[in-house]
């Protein structure tokens, strides 16, 4: 590093501690975000240096998170995405890919998931003319059960494609075994649950795709960004080409002739020696991440840890001091499981003497921030309506979350006086009203 380099990102740091917020919290006034990106110096400094390098594309720091991640993931490959759901869409693109043959999804066939989720889960199936095949979930863990997955499996079933919920693991391994035993393909969407493990297992390792996000809520962040991960080859080389316009060829950005045979091709009806570079397999989208993006993911990386602690205990505190308040639901651990939370997922009992939308507002109003959880019951959502889909049991409980379910944050900036504000103001409300 040059010293001028050195002296700019010193001062990047000196600038970082100077911008920093002044005061302590303040019931009332201090606003208590559910979500959010927890960043320091480094990551400014970060951030700084490879714009003074000016890695404006995808490069070095690309292919160096890519595989770090990859083995904290403990996934052969993994490849960078400019979002969470272009990973989604991306992982089951690769799966309508004629390199699979005959097992490749065709339009029509059906994907199992879940009614109460974020659409981005859901959105590749319809996008790809594929039917989503929507079953339940069960209240306090806010996940299906592998039960409800078999049941839905029928003579058009190809794939299965579940997230976890708010990072709360679902049944993933029996799901995962009922996708080989039914020659499934399964997705596991883990961008709420990185660093979750179920049966002792991370989660993101089960299914044939993992897919992760790194928008500014999750567990690690890039400011947009995502990745797929997956240990198989052929899949992995077929999401590259998807995400890089469809072409063949996979040279990184500034290489020429990885292959040793450039102009030695003949593909399709193009004339043979046709320059490899513009030779497209797939027809594919541009949906690469940026060596800033990449530069910031390896900070944040290296501070996972600390951050997926930070949860668990945040979670533990807003747990136990809401234990035993009445008419709320509060969530649970899916059995054998231990969770990296994403968020406190809070239902106010339909029989109680007050609504989510009064609790809420009574959270809002004292700068408490609240979410739904996602889209509800997708089915009822506009964009769905009149979409092809098969329902497969009830979706009661998706209707309960529709209306009686929010959750609030457990983010590692929180702190523990912040939590024991949203504790109290939370038992208030209930006491006044109950």
């Amino acid at each position: 590093m040059s010293d001028h380099k050195a002296l700019v990102l010193d001062e990047v740091r000196k600038y970082h501690q100077d911008v920093q917020p002044d005061g302590g919290f303040v019931p009332g006034v201090t606003e208590i975000w559910p979500s959010g990106a927890v960043l320091d110096a480094d990551d400014r400094a970060a951030l700084v240096e490879a714009a003074l390098d000016l890695r404006i594309a995808a490069g070095a720091s690309s292919r160096k998170f890519e595989s770090a991640f990859a083995r904290r993931l403990s996934r052969r490959k993994a490849h960078l995405t400019n979002s969470g759901s272009s990973a989604n869409l991306l992982a089951l693109t690769a799966l309508t890919s004629h390199v699979l043959g005959d097992r490749r999804l065709r339009p029509g066939d059906e994907v199992i998931t879940v009614a109460a989720g974020f659409p981005t889960t859901v959105n590749p199936i319809v996008q790809n003319g594929l039917v989503p095949v929507f079953v339940d979930v069960e209240l306090g863990t806010y996940n299906t059960t592998a039960r409800r997955v078999a049941e839905a499996i029928g003579p058009k079933t190809r794939a299965i494609m579940i997230a976890h919920a708010l990072g709360n693991p679902f049944e993933v391994a029996e799901i995962a075994e009922l996708a080989e035993e039914h020659d499934l393909f399964f997705v596991e969407d883990n961008c709420d649950a990185v660093g979750s493990t179920y049966r002792g297992r991370l989660t993101g390792t089960f299914g044939d795709f993992t897919t992760v996000s790194f928008y500014p809520a999750h567990h690690l962040t890039m400011g947009e960004g995502g990745c797929v991960l997956t240990s198989d080859l052929k899949l992995a080389r077929v999401v590259e080409s998807l995400r890089d316009w469809g072409r063949d060829c996979w040279c990184e950005p500034g290489k020429n002739n990885t292959c040793l045979k450039r102009f030695e091709y003949q593909m399709g009806t193009l004339p043979e020696g046709y320059d490899h570079k513009y030779i497209f397999s797939h027809v594919g989208y541009n949906l690469k991440a940026t060596d800033l993006q990449a530069a910031l993911g390896l900070t944040q990386l290296a501070k996972l840890d600390g951050f997926i602690e930070a949860r668990k205990r945040n979670w533990r505190q807003l747990r136990e001091g809401l234990d035993g308040v009445p008419h709320l639901l509060l969530p649970e651990a899916t059995e054998g499981s231990d969770p990296s939370w994403f968020g406190f997922v809070i239902t106010v009992a339909p029989e109680a003497p007050f609504s989510r939308a009064e609790l809420v507002h009574h959270l809002e109003e004292r700068k408490i921030g609240t979410r739904r959880l996602f889209a509800g019951n997708l089915t009822r959502q506009p964009a769905y309506i009149g979409r092809e889909h098969r329902v497969v049991g009830t979706l009661a409980n998706s209707d309960i979350i529709t209306e009686h379910t929010f959750w609030i944050g457990v983010y590692p900036g929180l702190t523990e006086e912040m939590l024991d504000y949203v504790i109290s103001t939370v038992k208030e409300f209930v006491e006044k009203r109950g």
